[in-house]
């Protein structure tokens, strides 16, 4: 059990705040971070977890990967045009180190292939397209 308290919930902090990196700097992806963060987190701090699992911005995530092992279609694509966008940018426009656009691309690389590789899931049981109106049945009520 200490293990897991004495470990496990700093590693959850250390992923979770490289997801918030990924999600400011788009050559480093914040969804594999994500999913280790809340994998840390169910094993040491039901606080965290459940935190995580409420959060508009992370809980989604968390929640198809829980319920199927999976990412939606849009958290694909948005990871994987940002990535794009800023990440060209940035070889093209930003660095003028040659070293430092190939050590770019090849973390934008690893990044779109760890996006890729994640299952999409089914859109019957995609929680990111169902948030919205959950919320807006909330709202209604």
């Amino acid at each position: 059990m200490k293990l897991k308290t004495g470990l496990y919930k700093p590693l959850g902090f250390l992923f979770l705040g490289l997801a918030f990196l990924g999600v400011l700097l788009p050559i480093l992806p914040a969804t594999p971070f994500l999913l280790l963060s809340g994998w840390f987190f169910a094993r040491s701090s039901e606080k965290w977890h459940q935190w995580l699992l409420k959060s508009d911005l992370f809980g989604p995530i968390l929640k198809n990967w829980e319920e199927g092992q999976c990412i939606s279609l849009k958290t694909k694509i948005v990871a994987l045009v940002m990535m794009a966008i800023a990440g060209a940018g940035s070889i093209f426009f930003a660095l003028d180190n040659l070293y430092l656009r190939i050590f770019t691309g090849v973390f934008l690389l690893i990044g779109t292939i760890t996006v890729l590789s994640i299952k999409t899931c089914p859109s019957d049981m995609d929680c990111d397209e169902q948030a919205p109106l959950k919320n807006d049945l909330v709202r209604e009520a």
